[in-house]
């Protein structure tokens, strides 16, 4: 047989699914997920155990770190050493667990996330606490196994005399499974183990009056009693952790938001770099220093603010956008019976008072048989005693120790063991206060085993025990709890009033697309010309607006969308700079067109609608408070037909007409209310009937019947016709006349096509944009009053092979 011939197919699969499996199957039982029982991880036990077995105990010296993870790397976890010592400062560090298991000497790290000093610098010992997680440990109490190399033995589970698991929590991420098990109130859940041993069957409901939740060793305030309710339920949930602040009032009438305490596992200094930043980026305006001024008197940070800032507003965004309030995701997953199981917490209490019923069952048999071991070999001494001469005179006639020991058994009847104390009996023991001695400790041992015989022969005496000694535990560590629990979570509301602060600007957005924010001053200080503002060749602005930083843009498109844009977010540029492309700014696709920006300061306004108008004629009305939104994306304005495009959005009061300009020279006028109200998604109603090729190029709204109608064509003829001679008609209609071509081989035309129009009731300044690029503008005043059907006045001089583009109205 060949090499070749003795190798086996196997599939990868397999072989990777096999392999991960055990890899999987190592890491959860093995590294990263707590024992019910204990609530600790592997390492952690290794590391409190090797330290108890090396005498490194709170009554001694403080001894090397180094030694210790030397000891458990030697003798139980082969891993690095690093992940040891990571370990080892964890259980050392006070605002990480509630009550830590290792007494740490030297530098061991800090909320600011320093690192602890490297294990050659640092000393410790266990704390007094981590004793009770190993008392009676030498009893027999839990059970041993071998480890990695055979040398020695490692406790499988430390007997844990009170539920570790809860009180000091855990987090770890393993193959497929996490856990994050928050700390809880030490005297709240030996108070919870107690009245379950009491009343078995309780519900979570009675149980949540005792352990009422989580209880951080940094304090702050827990929202969310729904949450931890779902938590303590099924193992998942969420609550919310918010630090504890106060506003005070300092010299001079201005305030400051104190920080006090500050959510779990957040580290300090991050948090006082976000709030500085958020100062530095001037994304508030209010605040004017943000100092960590955390000592030795504890944890405080403290953020100056303005005179006259909003501190409440201010906080509330601090809250909103810095990890002063984080979410806390509980996932209870330990592991139970070498499975990991998510838990409740009455399953976790359960599994702890079966863990306790055994390691006192178990303690009580070993004591109970040393006890019975004693009282055996005291009643031989007893025995002897009483027949001392005899006993002596056997051991005289003796030839040797075991003769003599083989004598007393066959002579008197004592046992083997009772004989070897005999023989080993100090001549002093034989006065007579030592005889009464024997005769007292005797009757004190056989009291010992009648009360240990009553705990393993009853269940409620066991309990009793239990329950004793945990109460001695709450009695000697318990303290007070650390965090508030909040039954409702607190909705952050932050007011744009906080985050931008108020300014009158302009805001211009260009025929191609450039959009920009200047303020005032760069305004006034560039000459306070309109016409002076910064383009590129050949474009030209489409959209003035003087607006307010505090204020919204709702920018319409052709196609039917809008989007939001708040003032303040528009990039700032002076006014000769010719901004930035509207596409870096919010995502219109290339081909999508604005056909409006209205600004909005608040969408609750009652009584005002947007009308949308397309160019086929459909008109639809929302009311404006459908258009909020917090979304940047482009949303549905209105629903926008196959080849159609809205060419016009209004804002309206509901209570005007509507004038309806078509290409072709067609008007309508028809009240505004004939549109019924309808949603933001609707397509809307026919406002005109349009003849094939004919299409709406503009809408206006009417009120009254003062001022004129100014219509101008593609060639540049223009007039105006009265308001009085458009009588309102119904919606949907075909319309009447407003302007008259002039066709004809020997007749000068006046166009193909209106391009816009407007009605007028004082002077209006236009702008023509013509194909050719040039521009020219010209008054309304220039323009003649006719007849509505009528052929107007060429009122810009439009070369033969050029037409008028556009139409601007210069405000």
């Amino acid at each position: 047989m060949t090499i070749l011939e003795s190798f086996l197919p196997a599939y990868l699969e397999e072989v990777v699914g096999d392999r991960f499996g055990r890899y999987s199957k190592y890491i959860i039982q093995d590294r990263a997920i707590p024992d019910v029982r204990d609530g600790l991880k592997p390492v952690q036990r290794r590391i409190l155990y090797a330290m108890y077995d090396a005498g490194n105990t709170p009554d001694k010296s403080y001894r090397k770190s180094a030694k210790t993870v030397g000891d458990v790397m030697g003798n139980y976890h082969p891993h690095g050493d690093a992940s040891i010592y990571e370990g080892m400062v964890r259980m050392a560090q006070p605002w990480k667990m509630g009550h830590p298991l290792i007494d740490g000497h030297g530098n061991w790290g800090s909320i600011d996330d320093d690192p602890a000093a490297a294990m050659r610098y640092t000393e410790a010992r266990l704390s007094e606490i981590a004793m009770e997680l190993l008392r009676d440990i030498e009893k027999r109490t839990v059970q041993f196994k071998d480890n990695f190399d055979n040398s020695t033995k490692e406790p499988v589970v430390l007997p844990a005399r009170y539920p570790n698991l809860l009180v000091n929590g855990v987090s770890g991420i393993s193959s497929g499974f996490a856990t994050e098990i928050p700390p809880h109130n030490l005297r709240e859940v030996i108070d919870a183990c107690v009245a379950l041993m009491d009343r078995p069957s309780m519900e979570l409901d009675e149980l949540m009056q005792i352990l009422k939740g989580p209880d951080f060793p940094t304090g702050g305030i827990i929202m969310g009693s729904e949450g931890i309710k779902e938590a303590f339920r099924t193992g998942k949930g969420r609550i919310y952790l918010r630090a504890r602040t106060e506003i005070e009032t300092v010299r001079g009438g201005a305030q400051q938001i104190v920080v006090t305490e500050i959510p779990y596992q957040v580290v300090k200094s991050r948090l006082v770099t976000s709030m500085e930043n958020i100062r530095l980026e001037k994304k508030i305006d209010g605040i004017s220093v943000v100092r960590d001024e955390s000592g030795r008197n504890g944890l405080r940070i403290v953020v100056e603010l303005k005179k006259d800032a909003d501190a409440q507003g201010i906080l509330a965004y601090l809250f909103k956008k810095t990890d002063l309030q984080v979410t806390y995701n509980f996932n209870m997953v330990a592991i139970v019976n070498k499975t990991p199981k998510q838990m409740g917490v009455l399953e976790i209490l359960r599994a702890y008072i079966d863990h306790q019923k055994e390691v006192i069952t178990f303690r009580s048999r070993y004591e109970l048989e040393k006890a019975e071991d004693r009282a055996h070999v005291l009643e031989g001494l007893a025995k002897a005693l009483n027949i001392l001469d005899e006993v002596i005179a056997a051991i005289k006639a003796s030839k040797n120790r075991q003769d003599a020991q083989n004598n007393l058994v066959a002579q008197f009847g004592f046992t083997e063991r009772q004989a070897d104390a005999i023989l080993t009996l100090q001549l002093y023991r034989l006065t007579n206060l030592e005889i009464h001695s024997i005769e007292k400790e005797l009757k004190e041992v056989q009291k010992t085993i009648a009360y240990l015989r009553g705990i393993l022969g009853s269940e409620k005496k066991l309990m009793n025990v239990i329950k004793e000694e945990m109460t001695g535990i709450r009695t000697k560590f318990g303290v007070d709890r650390r965090s508030d629990i909040q039954d409702e979570v607190e909705e952050l509301k932050v007011n744009l009033e906080v985050m931008v602060a108020a300014e009158d600007v302009f805001v211009t957005l260009s025929s191609e697309g450039y959009i920009k924010r200047t303020s005032k001053l760069s305004f006034t200080r560039s000459g306070g010309e309109l016409e002076k503002t910064g383009l590129k060749e050949g474009d030209y602005v489409r959209y003035l607006l003087e607006v307010n930083t505090l204020e919204n843009l709702l920018i319409f498109t052709q196609k039917g969308q809008y989007y939001l844009l708040p003032v303040h977010q528009v990039p700032e540029y002076k006014w000769k700079e010719n901004g930035t492309a509207i596409v870096n700014v919010i995502p219109i696709p290339k081909d999508d067109k604005i056909v409006n920006v209205i600004p909005i300061r608040t969408f609750e306004e009652q009584g005002k609608s947007l009308v949308f108008v397309t160019k086929k004629g459909q008109v639809k009305r929302t009311d404006l408070k459908e258009y909020m939104t917090n979304r940047s994306i482009g949303i549905v304005a209105c629903k926008v037909g196959e080849n159609d495009a809205v060419i016009d959005v209004k804002l309206s009061t509901n209570d005007q007409d509507i004038m309806l300009v078509t290409k072709q020279g067609m008007a309508i006028r028809f009240r505004e209310d004939e549109v019924n109200p309808m949603g933001r998604a609707a397509a809307g109603v026919r406002g005109i009937q349009l003849k094939e090729d004919d299409e709406v190029i503009s809408a206006e709204w009417i009120q009254g019947e003062e001022g004129e109608l100014l219509v101008v064509s593609d060639l540049g003829y223009a007039k105006r016709s009265l308001i009085l001679d458009y009588p309102v008609q119904g919606r949907g209609g075909k319309g009447i006349f407003t302007f008259e071509f002039k066709d004809g081989k020997r007749v000068k035309p006046n166009g193909a096509a209106l391009v816009k129009a407007y009605t007028v009731k004082e002077e209006l300044l236009l702008t023509a944009v013509l194909q050719s690029g040039e521009r020219m503008s010209f008054s309304s005043e220039k323009t003649p009053i006719e007849q509505r059907k009528s052929t107007g006045r060429q009122v810009i001089a439009v070369a033969k092979t050029d037409l008028i583009a556009d139409l601007l109205k210069i405000d």
